[in-house]
Parts: structure tokens; C-alpha cells; sequence
């Protein structure tokens, strides 16, 4: 597997399409083939991706499809790709059942050997 990396936060509405985005759209003007994801079953936020990367936005959604599905889904997605940006789905470690980790960005990006960078609203900060 290439290049990845997951933008992930500690809770919704934190900024996260935004700023993949707009990193998908700074990538795709400079001519870096991005592949773009997004963890979970949402299908807005892959169409703000697809407008941006200029390609087609994938989903990995580790409860629908099952873990051992995720990297294969993933590698085929990413074929082609500089750099894959997957954006993360709520909150970091937002899962289903009693072990919150599964089907949560911190479960892809760990099955993906992903490193991490957390986007925080710092807005109401001193």
C-alpha cells in the first residue's frame, strides 16, 4: 500500500470535510493523484471528495463489509493514487457495539496502518 494518511477528530462538526477538502482540492491543483475515502457509510461527504480529487471518493466502512475486507476495498480504491486522504466518521474512536472501536476511524486507520492527524475546534479556547 501507498502513501495514506486519515484526518480524523475527537467528535462530529469539528471541521474535518473541510479541511479534506480543501486538501484534496490544494493536492489535485498541483497535479498529486489523490484517492479519497471516507470511513462509514456516509455518502455526502464523498461527493464534496469526488469534486474535489477530480476522482471518485470510496467508502470503508468496517461493519457493513467486515474487517477483512477493509484493506482490499482500500488497495483497489487507491490504485493509481500518489496519496490517499481518508476522512474519519464522527468521532476518532465512535464505533458500534459494546467495544467502541469497531467500525471506527481509529479501527480503519489501524487496519490500514494509517498514521493520524487530528483536526480540534479550538474556538472556544483561551
Amino acid at each position: 500500500m501507498g502513501p495514506r494518511l486519515v484526518v480524523a477528530a475527537p467528535g462530529s462538526g469539528s471541521g474535518k470535510t473541510t479541511i479534506v477538502a480543501g486538501l484534496l482540492a490544494a493536492l489535485h491543483a498541483r497535479g498529486v493523484r489523490t484517492a479519497p475515502f471516507k470511513v462509514g457509510p456516509d455518502f455526502i461527504d464523498p461527493s464534496h471528495h469526488s469534486l474535489a480529487a477530480g476522482r471518485p471518493s470510496r467508502n470503508l466502512d468496517a461493519f457493513l463489509v467486515g474487517e477483512d475486507l477493509v484493506g482490499g476495498l482500500f488497495a483497489h480504491g487507491a490504485a493509481g493514487g500518489d496519496l490517499a486522504l481518508i476522512e474519519g466518521v464522527m468521532g476518532m474512536f465512535d464505533g458500534v457495539g459494546p467495544l467502541a472501536e469497531r467500525a471506527s476511524t481509529a479501527q480503519v486507520a489501524k487496519l490500514l496502518g494509517a498514521p493520524v492527524v487530528l483536526v480540534l475546534d479550538a474556538s472556544a479556547m483561551a
